[in-house]
């Protein structure tokens, strides 16, 4: 039987993933009906980049459900520093545990990581690609903040670019009814073109401005997002970027009073301390909620179990994106997807005619 990874949330139907959405909202609300579904189980945790909320937190979603956790922080404690590929390394793991959670700088790291794993993978960030579990936390803290995942006006502010979390989440919220998206951003940080490809596939509304004050005022929802230093190629093109948007009590003036403020977190100086103790702030209980969805994916991954998604296909072709684990890792077969003139990298997503 075929592998069950989570690489990106479109993997999973809309029934899916609300289906784990509400186990969430039923771990939060009796933990200790789900203390032991894990039990007898390991989860490893392999982290190429650093990381504190979405690495905690899914150690602590598995000790919560009764399993245990190997794994690294830092690959150069790891034999990933004597040149192991990823390949060699996710076969060696895979043989130790029933799951392996893999952050990645390489965009595609984790569909590489699935095409050679003995158990699941699950994606906790590859580069500036995709972070669905990042999503699925904010789908869970929109559920409980905003009752709600349709009919909502949401701001994306600050690198979308570059922010795997905006990513994941316009892909996922594009799926409910009646939402529409402001991407608020500087001309040298816009959204990717193949998350606007989709929008307008599915005739989802949205539009590209610069500043923040011009749309705060119709937003049900602002996720403000870190300018990602390490990114960047080069220190001036870091800080000619980095204090562009930063979100103020002042701001928030013109904001509507039930508008929910979410951000990924690390913030560096995005959103000021003084904004913390307003109510509409929720990006701390946010992270609390992430380790409720993680533990309602993993419970889901090993009892009804997740769908997976159709392979892609082997084509004659070369992803250009140097960031594209496909770049650095030369064994991976060349795999596209194929729809309208374009082809797209099964592994990055980067798109291009054929």
């Amino acid at each position: 039987m075929a592998q069950r990874h989570l690489i990106d949330l479109s993997d999973l139907s809309l029934q899916e993933l609300d289906a784990i959405i509400s186990l969430a909202v039923k771990i939060m609300e009796n933990p200790q009906d789900y203390d032991q579904v894990m039990k007898g189980r390991i989860m490893a945790t392999l982290f190429y980049e650093p990381s504190t909320r979405t690495q905690l937190s899914f150690q602590t979603a598995m000790l919560r459900l009764g399993g245990q956790v190997i794994g690294f922080s830092n690959p150069e404690n790891s034999s990933v520093s004597k040149g192991e590929t990823l390949k060699d390394t996710i076969r060696i793991v895979s043989g130790y545990s029933d799951l392996i959670v893999l952050r990645h700088p390489l965009e595609g790291a984790a569909k590489a990581a699935s095409l050679y794993s003995g158990c699941p993978i699950l994606n906790a960030g590859d580069g500036g690609h995709l972070h669905p579990t990042q999503t699925l936390t904010d789908l869970v803290t929109l559920v409980q903040e905003k009752k709600t995942l349709s009919g909502l006006t949401i701001g994306l502010c600050g690198d979308l670019k570059n922010g795997r979390t905006v990513h994941s989440l316009v892909k996922a919220m594009c799926r409910y009814p009646g939402n529409r998206f402001l991407f608020i951003s500087t001309p040298q940080l816009r959204m990717p073109q193949y998350v606007k490809d989709l929008l307008d596939t599915l005739n989802c509304p949205y539009r590209e401005l610069d500043s923040l004050e011009e749309a705060i005022a119709g937003l049900d929802v602002l996720y403000m997002t870190r300018i990602q230093k390490e990114r960047f190629t080069s220190e001036e093109e870091y800080l000619a970027q980095k204090d562009v948007y930063t979100l103020t009590l002042d701001k928030l003036e013109k904001a509507k009073y039930d508008l929910k403020i979410l951000h990924p977190l690390p913030r560096v100086d995005e959103i000021a301390d003084e904004v913390d103790g307003d109510s509409r702030a929720v990006y701390f209980k946010q992270a609390i909620y992430g380790m409720y969805a993680r533990m309602a994916l993993i419970a889901t991954l090993f009892s009804s179990g997740l769908r997976q998604g159709a392979p892609a296909g082997e084509l004659h072709a070369h992803c250009k994106n140097p960031r594209c684990i496909s770049a650095s890792e030369h064994y991976l077969p060349a795999l596209f997807h194929e729809s309208g003139g374009m082809i797209e990298c099964a592994y990055c997503s980067q798109r291009e005619l054929i």
